[in-house]
């Protein structure tokens, strides 16, 4: 909001120092994750700048780290052209659907290629095996987490639900209760039942600490949603499972996919619980790079850190795209 020209001094002088103090906060917590980033194209294996990168000189500077995290293995190439191929297939699919030039489908299908190839055959290396790991669990937790929190935040929606507000607090008490205590349950319970230090265990743990992100931005969507548009639809002869495809799914789709994002993101950084329930052969990037950090002081965490910091700041640009979009379906001015 703009400062009012007619303000006084005192009003004058909180518009500013709040600004500050704002930019302040913002820089001490960003200024440790900003810190990694550079320090990831050291040239030495030293956890410090070197006099070379504070001189800017580009002797000071290299990609050898990247190199050594993402090796030489798989066959990335391969998978961007066939992906590229797969991609354009769908963008015209789409074109004579709808009649429309998207090119969502050919971004995706190179993305998806890229990855897909690169970790295709990849068996054995120290960062690549743990980052196929974490992209074997993470979308299929995700997938998890987004069905059972869709559901419950549509159930507990309906006012004639008995003891809503007890259900909620138990759902969302993984966001809640320490990940510490939650990982050592988990490793007991699924102990119990053969499922401790398996990949099925590892998804379940993390769909369970998924699933309140998804009650809660889906929860969130449906303050908005307008209930007589499902009753006119059953009024028209639709079943509920077509009312809720053709009609509220639609409505509350960036909630859904904004829960399955933070969904995604608690899965692929979590370390704690995978710790507890998984076993060698579910190590995933996190845990690697605890590894790494107890046993091996090198410079290419840093490196998977900033890939980890990449995805981060993808997904969630891509939140903020959603809520906008929400917004303006809502008819309400994104701010």
């Amino acid at each position: 909001m703009a400062l009012a020209p007619y303000a006084s001094t005192g009003q004058r002088v909180w518009y500013y120092s709040f600004r500050v103090i704002c930019g302040l906060i913002l820089f001490f917590l960003i200024a440790p994750i900003i810190t990694i980033i550079p320090l990831s194209f050291n040239a030495q294996d030293f956890f410090t700048f070197t006099p070379e990168m504070l001189r800017l000189d580009p002797e000071g500077y290299s990609l050898k780290h990247y190199r050594e995290f993402f090796g030489t293995e798989g066959s990335p190439g391969l998978g961007l052209i066939v992906g590229l191929v797969i991609g354009t297939a769908g963008a015209a699919a789409l074109y004579f659907w709808r009649g429309a030039i998207n090119v969502m489908p050919i971004i995706a299908g190179a993305a998806l290629g890229l990855i897909i190839g690169k970790m295709w055959g990849v068996e054995g290396t120290e960062w690549m095996t743990p980052l196929k790991n974490s992209l074997k669990i993470a979308p299929v937790a995700t997938l998890i987490s987004v069905s059972l929190g869709t559901l419950a935040a549509i159930g507990l929606s309906q006012s004639h639900v008995p003891f809503r507000r007890a259900i909620m607090a138990i759902l969302i008490s993984p966001m809640i209760v320490p990940l510490i205590i939650s990982a050592a349950g988990m490793y007991f319970f699924y102990s119990r039942i053969g499922l401790q230090g398996t990949y099925w265990g590892v998804v379940l743990s993390h769909a369970a600490l998924g699933v309140p992100f998804v009650i809660i931005t889906v929860t969130a969507t449906l303050v908005g949603f307008d209930k007589s548009l499902t009753r006119a639809s059953a009024n028209l002869g639709a079943n509920p499972v077509t009312t809720f495809f053709r009609v509220q799914m639609p409505l509350i789709l960036p909630g859904v996919i904004s829960g399955g994002l933070f969904a995604f993101i608690t899965s692929f950084d979590e370390v704690v619980v995978v710790l507890f329930v998984g076993s060698v052969g579910q190590q995933t990037l996190p845990w690697q790079m605890f590894t790494g950090l107890r046993e091996q002081i090198s410079p290419t965490i840093l490196a998977a850190a900033t890939v980890l910091i990449s995805i981060s700041v993808v997904l969630l640009v891509t939140l903020e795209l959603l809520r906008r979009r929400s917004e303006r379906l809502r008819g309400m001015s994104p701010s």
